[in-house]
């Protein structure tokens, strides 16, 4: 009877602690609102992965969610010409290209650089894991301001379920599943649901809504 009022005692504590965790801070908007940027130019993401893939899958993700959240978002197809065009080959020397060049160029009011940490299917010991990790931060073209940053990730255990089937059988299922992954490129799709939670919108500390958006430059308040 003891043990079982002190493990009751140690569940409703950790319930309470968890009930009072503190909410992360609102993030300041100073600078974006008082920026106010129309258009934007997305960069080649920085990869930090060991998949080649990483750099062009997150990529061709990124302008949808700022566009639909009311920018004017330079197409991806058109930066990656005009960049070989001048000889920029990697998405390292496209990020080291200069504030102004980048405005005198383009034309955007800020650029989005993005950063993948990860990007792929891992085998674990009883499953295998597909995930996407992206951070981003936006910089005004105009003056070299940071006007946001944050990051987000997408991952196949959010939706997956335990196979039956004994030890065996969750081995040889995780064996599967990360040679699908792979061959399949799976990391692709979640890329998209990373890129739609980083860029996407509204949402708390999230990327302010655009001129086009109805909610134009008001943050999401925290639920």
């Amino acid at each position: 009877m003891k043990r079982f009022v002190c493990l009751t005692s140690l569940v409703l504590g950790g319930a309470f602690l968890a009930g009072c965790a503190t909410p992360p801070a609102p993030y300041d908007y100073t600078a974006f609102q008082r920026a106010k940027p129309a258009s934007l130019l997305v960069m080649p993401p920085l990869n930090e992965s060991p998949e080649v893939k990483a750099s062009p899958g997150v990529w061709s993700h990124a302008a949808r969610p700022l566009a639909e959240g009311g920018y004017y978002v330079l197409p991806v197809t058109l930066v990656d010409e005009t960049l070989r065009g001048n000889g920029i080959q990697t998405a390292a020397e496209a990020q080291s290209i200069p504030y102004p060049k980048l405005r005198e160029v383009f034309g955007a009011d800020a650029a989005v650089y993005i950063k993948v940490h990860r990007y792929g299917t891992s085998y674990k010991l009883i499953d295998s894991e597909t995930r996407v990790d992206v951070e981003a931060k936006i910089i005004d073209l105009r003056d070299g301001q940071l006007l946001w940053s944050g990051s987000a990730f997408a991952s196949s255990a959010e939706q997956s379920q335990q196979a039956q089937g004994g030890l065996v059988g969750l081995l040889v299922t995780a064996l599967v599943k990360q040679i699908i992954g792979t061959a399949t490129d799976a990391s692709y799709q979640f890329a998209g649901t990373a890129q739609a939670r980083l860029l996407g919108g509204p949402r708390f500390n999230g990327v302010l809504p655009g001129p086009r958006s109805p909610a134009y430059g008001k943050p999401m308040p925290a639920q």
